[in-house]
């Protein structure tokens, strides 16, 4: 691991107290021939009205994390939405008496934040026989009794806390492990009869349903299917997936096929990228993706291009998670820390600084708001001389190695940015820049300047680097790595 430099850095907000940061060093921005002009102004929780964040705040009711040592740090992450899960077995400890008091505290305190909990019902509560479990990979309730039970947990859940809490997921990754606890259909099933409790209190809730926990298509086929058939589809408003791979853009024809699959029974129900996030070193046992050789800047680049890549994809995208968790506590699969936190935690479960995907992700929340429309059919066309509609908006490059580029206008203005990254390998632990010539059509900047993710620095392209022949934006040697960078109009920036 890198060296840990601690300092203190300050953030203003609504609330107007400070935050003590001891983070890793940055690393420096990788050797390119530009002049920086500036760094991006990270936004709080009250300067944004929407976004397409969520950040996961999991494991709160098997308290591998603990909530008071991390709050203070999400408002000037720029996000709203929080997904949690709400723990029946930590509120039902003794048959038919409910203990709200440690959910109460984190609702209360979040909502009062200006947060929106995505708030899960699962997992399961074993004083009823056939309850289910309360760990990834536990089965669902089953018998009667806890059914009934489940029923009342629900209920009860909803009608406390429907004037707080207005989206719902029902259960966390069923298909964890290809276990054959959870068929397809028993687990469509408790989505129905759940989702159809939660709407008959709260009507207006927005309901996800299927959490699967990698994409199983034979899985999620049989599960549209199940409640296609029951005429239930309305009851949802997304279903979510939480598909880890090493390369964040290897699974996109992956996740377009369940799109299909789920446009065959419900076209109109939307697909949400529900829990993903990479560690920020290595070693076995600490979940998903944990046997790579990962540090904090391979990490910070992980998440960025799962975030944009996701957002290059119309989903709304959750990070997990806002602090490492303490798996050790209990008695599931995974034993040891699980290190994909923003925040560096330990086995007391205290917040001891924040990693460099803290910041990365402020420096994406400051750029990417609800102020910025995709560019739709934005493709890639190699004959720069080639013929389009009036407006169309096309590209070029100089290389046939893959690169992701996405494009977004600002929805009054009209001035575009040009998201570009490297994306044919696993984020590396180190820079390694190619320059790369791009020709865009119809491009709408004035102001050109080039970004990076990473860092948050802002620098001038040259005149030298870029003209305009026709409709056409030619820039020579952009310097392009295995990380986000953009190509933007400066007046959709926020400097410091």
């Amino acid at each position: 691991m890198r060296l840990l430099k601690c300092y203190i850095a300050f953030f203003s907000f609504a609330c107007t107290y400070a935050l003590p940061l001891c983070a890793q060093d940055a690393p420096a921005t990788p050797a390119i021939p530009l002049h920086k002009i500036g760094q991006l102004k990270p936004k709080s929780t009250d300067e944004i009205s929407a976004s397409n964040w969520i950040l996961g705040c999991e494991t709160l009711d098997r308290d591998m994390t603990d909530y008071e040592q991390y709050k203070q740090y999400i408002a000037p992450l720029g996000i709203k939405m929080l997904r949690m899960q709400a723990g029946w077995a930590k509120t039902e400890k003794v048959k038919g008496r409910y203990d709200w008091a440690w959910l109460d505290k984190i609702i209360d305190d979040a909502t009062s934040r200006g947060f929106q909990p995505w708030l899960e019902t699962s997992y399961g509560n074993p004083i009823y026989p056939g309850g289910g479990g309360v760990n990834l990979s536990a089965g669902i309730p089953s018998s009667k009794e806890a059914l009934e039970a489940w029923d009342k947990w629900v209920a009860a859940l909803v009608t406390r806390y429907k004037g707080k809490v207005r989206d719902w997921e029902v259960w966390n990754e069923p298909n964890f492990g290809d276990n054959d606890i959870n068929t397809a259909e028993q687990v469509a099933d408790l989505n129905i009869r759940t989702a159809a409790i939660i709407k008959r209190i709260q009507p207006d809730a927005r309901i996800s349903g299927l959490a699967m926990g990698h994409i199983d298509l034979k899985y999620a086929e049989t599960f549209f299917k199940y409640i296609h058939d029951r005429g239930k589809m309305g009851l949802f408003d997304n279903m979510t997936y939480h598909d880890y791979v090493y390369n964040p853009d290897s699974n996109y024809d992956h996740v377009r096929k369940l799109r299909e699959l789920l446009d065959r029974f419900a076209p109109e129900v939307k697909l949400r990228q529900g829990e993903n996030g990479s560690p920020s070193f290595s070693g076995g046992g600490r979940g998903a993706l944990g046997d790579y050789d990962w540090t904090e800047l391979s990490q910070a680049k992980w998440n960025t291009r799962r975030m944009l890549g996701d957002l290059g994809h119309d989903m709304m995208s959750s990070i997990l998670g806002i602090i490492d968790m303490n798996y050790a506590v209990t008695a599931g699969p995974i034993k040891k820390l699980n290190v994909k936190g923003l925040i560096q935690s330990d086995s007391s479960k205290r917040a001891i600084r924040p990693k460099l995907a803290y910041s990365t992700m402020q420096h994406v929340t400051s750029v990417f708001d609800n102020s910025l429309v995709r560019i739709e059919n934005l493709t890639p066309t190699f004959n720069s001389n080639a013929k389009t509609e009036a407006g169309e908006i096309k590209f070029s490059k100089s290389t046939d190695r893959s690169i992701s580029v996405y494009g977004y206008r600002h929805f009054k203005t009209g001035k575009q940015l040009f998201a570009i990254w490297s994306d044919e390998a696993i984020p590396a632990n180190t820079n390694e820049i190619r320059s790369v010539n791009f020709t865009f059509l119809n491009a709408q900047l004035d102001q050109p300047v080039w970004v990076d993710i990473i860092t948050g620095g802002v620098f001038e392209i040259p005149q030298a680097m870029w003209k305009r022949v026709g409709n056409k934006m030619i820039f020579n040697d952009v310097p392009v790595y295995d990380a986000p960078v953009l190509i933007a109009d400066k007046s959709l920036l926020n400097l410091k």
